[in-house]
């Protein structure tokens, strides 16, 4: 059974999705399913259940998942032991972070790194911040820049960066947001509001909002990604919590102002993050060395 094959289930067995894992391997859901049905042939069993809606592993499944975990892993030690007699480290690490943070916190890291490894090909995914620790776990990627969550998953390692600032802002256009924030008692419960869909942010968002007792706030709009929520404030649609690095990196940063005397905001740890069974493997190892 060769090695596309065998990563191909794992991917699937920790995504439970054929879209996704096939999105991942740049194939059609259809291919995926016949390249599954192949795998089940040669092992004689049924290792995935599946209908229109949910795919679930059989117990051979499970079985398999965990032969084909350590046979991807075992691959990649091999591959990555045979690097290590060469002068220079070859291959491919695959990061993920948000649009900002490529900005903000990834050219200093990789410029230490190509410095030291300049034959290993970096891939770079942009996206939502609060996705980064899901792309670890399903392995899509071998590092995240990521929110230290309050609870971090045993099977995630976590090296701090940077404590990363929250503030409430506004837009600095003339409009209806601008009228109520120049009240001198401010209507919370009125002003409209814009979110991240869920993470960090959001979190401390809510934290903050119980803390003022002015009953449900008014959520104007949620937006995947904090670039896209500095946006609409910049357009005057309302207020949000965001990373003042997100601000500071903004296109539009001359269009929104950061409201002063609005309450504490907890601020969180930004770091690196990649599955602890991949601390050991040449290229992750030499990475973490390198920016040290």
């Amino acid at each position: 059974m060769d090695q596309k094959s065998l990563a191909m289930f794992v991917h699937l067995s920790q995504t439970l999705h054929f879209g996704k894992t096939a999105l991942a391997f740049h194939m059609s859901p259809s291919t995926l399913s016949r390249a599954i049905q192949r795998i089940e042939d040669e092992v004689n069993s049924e290792l995935l259940l599946r209908d229109n809606r949910t795919v679930m592993l059989t117990e051979a499944g499970r079985k398999f998942q965990h032969y084909a975990q350590q046979q991807a892993e075992q691959w990649q030690i091999f591959k990555q032991s045979l690097d290590e007699t060469q002068q220079a480290l070859t291959g491919k690490l695959s990061i993920y972070c948000s649009v900002t943070a490529a900005y903000s916190h990834l050219p200093p890291l990789l410029e230490r790194f190509r410095q030291q490894h300049p034959l290993v090909e970096i891939m770079l995914t942009t996206g939502d911040a609060s996705d980064a620790l899901e792309q670890v776990q399903n392995k899509s990627v071998d590092f995240a820049i990521a929110a230290n969550p309050e609870n971090l998953p045993r099977s995630v390692y976590f090296q701090y960066l940077a404590t990363i600032p929250l503030a409430v802002i506004a837009p600095t256009m003339n409009c209806i947001v601008q009228q109520q924030l120049s009240e001198k008692i401010l209507p919370w419960a009125e002003i409209p509001i814009i979110l991240p869909e869920h993470g960090p942010a959001r979190k401390r968002f809510d934290l903050w909002y119980r803390k003022k007792q002015q009953g449900k706030p008014n959520i104007y709009a949620t937006v995947s990604g904090h670039e896209a929520l500095v946006s609409m404030v910049a357009l005057g649609c309302g207020v949000g919590i965001v990373p003042q690095v997100v601000v500071e990196n903004s296109p539009v940063k001359d269009r929104v102002q950061y409201l002063a005397d609005v309450g504490e905001i907890t601020p969180f740890d930004l770091g690196i993050c990649c599955l602890n069974q991949s601390k050991s493997q040449p290229l992750i190892k030499a990475f973490f060395n390198a920016i040290a």
